[in-house]
């Protein structure tokens, strides 16, 4: 029924953040004309969670080694924006994006969707 998920990041410089994931994250990607570049992400999940509050909703990209991670694209120039905070469901930090944005990562201690097999 469903053939993959499709992310919108909004953000107040476009241009810059594409570079950065193009660049720095090394995601795959096409152009869909005009230099709109779309990125190939790993595999994805969806989860809902209950909320009291205004609904929104979220991105994180999934990590197996967070600290591994971190260091290589430190290494290739991002800013680590929050450090690791140890959660009850994972490891969490983020990354910010040239734009001013932040760019949550968790390496999750629960099982995943991924771990289903095909």
């Amino acid at each position: 029924m469903f053939s993959g998920a499709h992310v919108i990041l909004y953000t107040r410089d476009a241009e810059a953040d594409r570079a950065f994931l193009r660049d720095v994250f090394g995601f795959e990607h096409v152009d869909a004309g005009g230099g709109w570049l779309v990125f190939r992400l790993p595999p994805a999940e969806i989860a809902v969670h209950p909320t009291t509050d205004e609904p929104r909703h979220e991105v994180y990209l999934m990590c197996e080694d967070l600290t591994r991670t971190l260091t290589e694209l430190e290494d290739r120039g991002a800013e680590i924006s929050r450090a690791i905070t140890e959660q009850r469901w994972g490891l969490l930090a983020a990354v910010r994006l040239p734009s001013g944005t932040e760019l949550p990562l968790y390496e999750p201690h629960h099982p995943t969707a991924h771990d289903l097999s095909p």
